[in-house]
This record gives C-alpha cells, structure tokens and sequence, in this order.
C-alpha cells in the first residue's frame, strides 16, 4: 500500500496562508470600528486572545506547558511586556493617523530586528539588511511628510506606530531565545496572559472605561481579538510547518495593502497620495531585511 502524506497539497497551504494574512489585516479596521479608548481597546484584545490560545493548549499542549522551565520566567515576562506595548501603541497609533501609515509603520518590525539582532545578539549586518534600513527610513521620511497637517497629531500617531515596530522587534529577538525550546502554543499562552494582565492592570489604574460602552464597541473588540489573533495568527504559525518562514513572512507583508483598501470603503478613508512612495519603500526595505535574514541563516553553522 501507498503510503498517504500528512502534508497537504500546496494550493491547499496557500489557500490557508492567504486567509491568515486577510484576517490580521483586518485588524486595524476592527480596532477603528470599537472608537473606544485605546487602553481599553489594548486591555480588552489582548485578554480575549488570551483566553482564545489557551483553550487549545490546555487540551492539546498540556504537558509541553508543564515542561516550561521556571528560569524562563524572566524572559517570558519580558517578551510580554514588548507585546503589550506594541498592542497598546499600536492602537493608540490608530486613534491619531491613518490606517495606512500605522499599518506600513508597524510593518518595518523586520527592519528593527536585523537591527537590534547586530546590536543585541552581535549578527553580523550584510549588505541587504543595510540597504534596507536606509530604505526604510527614506520610506518613513516619506509617510511623515504626508501626515503632517499643521499640528503635528498624525506625525505623533506615526511615531506610536514606529514604537509598536520597534516593540514588536523587541518581542521577536526575545522569542528567538525561547522558542527554541518551548512549544508554540505553550509560549504563546503565556505571553499573551501576561501580557493581557499588563494591559488590564494598566486600564483599570489608569480609569480607562471598561464597563458602560456602546454594544458595538464589545463586538469590534472581540472581533479583532477572534479574527486577527485566534484566527490569522494561528493559520500563519500552521502555514509555517508547511512552507519556509521566509515566503510566510513576505506573504505577511501584503497585510498593509490589504488594510488600506479596506479602510477606503469601511471607514471612508483615503490615505495621502505619500502613501504609495513612502510604502513602496518602507515595503521594499522590509523585503530585503526579509531576503537579507534568510541569507544569515543558511551561512549560520547549524545547532
């Protein structure tokens, strides 16, 4: 008898990738829709995918949960706490600018990975990950020049959307050293809960409204915490088992494209004409930091 692969065809892998990457483009668009206040958007989120992620781990990932060595601790909380800060930024980003510039901002993460990895972990810089750091920041100039509107509130959205990029880095190069020996729902678990009791701690000290809010608001909030993280980010770490983590990361990048047609129709936003100069080439710079990391890992020794 024939054996029957467990892999499934590759159309079948791209189907699935692609409804990943459309459901956390969707993201930015649901976390608009709530119009609440950022930290209780942020609070809310996280602690509803953290409940999501954790349901599936109890029941399939239980004795992997229990393997988590207690020296992990500090980085885990650590890795938490860049997570939290991106969520948050990266919403209040939304209340100030638009949803093009905070998506293709958020979007450089890669770029500040190559460059914290040479800094932090001493990675040696080639010449992709350079050009795309200088492209990059020409991209940025670019969509700063389009939001400026006379006051500055836009160029203060964007500056939130870069610290959820460079936090969302952070929480990557943290994540580099744990998982190579925790799970991924294990690890994700937990940082999502910790990360969520940051958050919720953070509204309720703050006075952020938690209670009271319009019915909608609740259904957008749990929209963005089902459809983005349950279920995008789980098809994108399933479609890592079935293709190289570089085309699942390019593929990723379509996200900001996405999110800004969605915002022409859903929120009647049409984004300055700067935005198809400055994201071709924040894109482009991610590309090549993208390119530029697969090269140093295939010339890194094994192990």
């Amino acid at each position: 008898m024939s054996r029957v692969s467990s892999s499934p065809p590759r159309w079948v892998v791209y189907v699935w990738l692609a409804v990943g990457v459309a459901s956390v483009s969707a993201a930015a668009i649901f976390i608009r829709l709530a119009d609440a206040e950022p930290m209780t958007v942020a609070a809310y989120r996280m602690v509803l995918g953290a409940a999501l992620v954790a349901a599936p781990t109890l029941v399939r990932a239980r004795s992997a949960l229990r393997a988590v060595r207690r020296d992990d601790g500090p980085l885990l909380v650590l890795s938490a706490v860049f997570l939290a800060g991106t969520t948050l930024s990266f919403t209040a980003s939304l209340s100030l600018t638009s949803v093009a510039s905070s998506v293709l901002l958020v979007t450089t993460a890669p770029v500040f990975v190559a460059v914290g990895s040479h800094l932090l972990l001493r990675e040696r810089v080639g010449a992709l990950t350079a050009a795309a750091i200088a492209v990059s920041m020409a991209g940025g100039l670019v969509l700063a020049l389009g939001s400026w509107d006379g006051e500055g509130r836009r160029m203060v959205g964007d500056a939130l959307a870069l610290v959820g990029a460079i936090t969302v880095a952070a929480h990557m190069i943290v994540g580099r050293r744990l998982r190579g020996h925790i799970a991924n729902l294990p690890y994700i678990t937990i940082v999502y809960a910790i990360a969520g009791a940051l958050l919720l701690g953070s509204a309720i000290a703050s006075g952020a409204p938690m209670l009271g809010l319009p019915a909608e608001a609740y259904l957008w909030i749990a929209m963005a915490a089902m459809l983005p993280q349950a279920v995008g980010h789980s098809l994108l770490n399933w479609s890592l088992g079935h293709m190289p983590a570089t085309n699942v990361a390019l593929a990723v990048r379509v996200e900001p494209i996405i999110a800004t047609l969605l915002a022409i129709p859903v929120l009647g936003e049409v984004p300055p004409w700067t935005v198809v100069p400055g994201g071709t080439l924040v894109l482009a710079g991610v590309y090549l930091a993208i390119r530029g990391e697969a090269r140093m890992s295939s010339l890194r020794p094994p192990g």
